[in-house]
């Protein structure tokens, strides 16, 4: 049964009564197709007027939707099912909420790393929400490394509301292993390719979004803080995230516009958990478009630039 979220309630009753019409032609033999059609051209109107107007925090809406993919799908589809995940940092333990190991993209075998939230109440238990610990992102770093032995670029996929912000996860140095990942990822001799699919929050984003594309899907968020987190601390109330949302300036436009990602990747009219599979396909293709650029780069010259970029953010010149 599709979830719709609350401004998409026009869509929901068109669907609705498009189902009801299909029923009846099915169960009953009434001839409706003049109906459905006009029903069916309504609902992608509606659809197409709904998303061209989203508020910064209806798009962090839309990349909550527990319908929107989440990594290993998009894994599974853009390495046509040749995904061969490793696990553990060596060190502590598997992190279930990080996700990594190699696949195929048209031929180039290349490292796949990304949080996974889980798909259902129980999933989403036994990845922890999505939220890596320092485990996670060390086994993220030696992953990375190992592709840098094998030079074999790495596709990060970035979907997390934060790193987890448990006292044993403190215990363990959550913000040495972000630091760490920083760190190494700016030195790293292979390409990176980061995509923002869902939420981008704060160092738990960062912690695998060091690329040389930082790309992020048009109805996404990338932010230090959450809107509801925003909101408790300047109002002391999650009742203004809407107005926190719009002042953070987290949507892939306003990144876009502030020069702190490289692209946006537009989604097809109604959201990627609308069409998944599509969605699936245009992230492939935007992939394949940089990466054999990249694959050509001298390594010190693609070493240099990006740390280049990352530094040259939030650098203001005054005349």
């Amino acid at each position: 049964m599709s979830v719709y979220l609350d401004f998409e309630e026009p869509i929901q009753i068109l669907e609705e009564q498009l189902a009801e019409h299909i029923k009846l032609q099915e169960e009953k033999g009434v001839d409706t197709s003049k109906i459905i059609k006009e029903i069916e051209k309504k609902i992608k109107e509606t659809r197409k007027e709904i998303y061209s107007n989203l508020t910064p925090w209806q798009r962090v809406q839309v990349s909550r939707h527990p319908d929107r993919p989440y990594t290993l799908a998009y894994i599974k589809h853009i390495s046509d099912n040749t995904f061969l995940e490793l696990h553990g940092d060596r060190t502590v333990k598997d992190d279930k909420a990080m996700v990594g190991g190699f696949g195929f993209i048209d031929g180039q075998s290349v490292m796949f790393i990304g949080q996974q939230k889980g798909i259902n109440t129980k999933m989403r238990q036994y990845r922890n929400f999505g939220m890596p610990n320092p485990e996670g992102y060390r086994k993220a770093l030696r992953l990375m490394k190992m592709a840098e032995k094998f030079n074999k670029p790495v596709i990060c996929l970035i979907d997390t509301p934060g790193a987890f912000p448990g006292l044993e996860a403190e215990e363990r140095g959550q913000g040495e292993a972000i630091a760490r990942n920083l760190f190494e990822m700016a030195q790293l001799t292979v390409p990176i390719i980061a995509i923002i699919i869902g939420e981008g929050a704060s160092g738990g984003a960062l912690g695998i979004a060091i690329g040389d594309k930082v790309l992020m899907l048009e109805n996404t968020w990338y932010s230090v803080i959450s809107p509801e987190s925003c909101s408790s601390i300047l109002w002391r109330s999650w009742d203004f995230k809407e107005q926190a949302a719009a002042a953070l300036k987290l949507t892939s436009t306003d990144m876009l516009e502030n020069k702190l990602v490289d692209g946006v990747i537009k989604e097809p009219c109604g959201g990627a958990h609308a069409y998944p599979n599509e969605t699936f396909e245009i992230v492939k293709k935007e992939i394949l478009k940089h990466l054999p650029k990249l694959m050509e780069m001298d390594k010190e010259k693609l070493v240099n630039k990006r740390i280049d970029k990352f530094c040259n953010m939030g650098v203001v010149v005054e005349g």
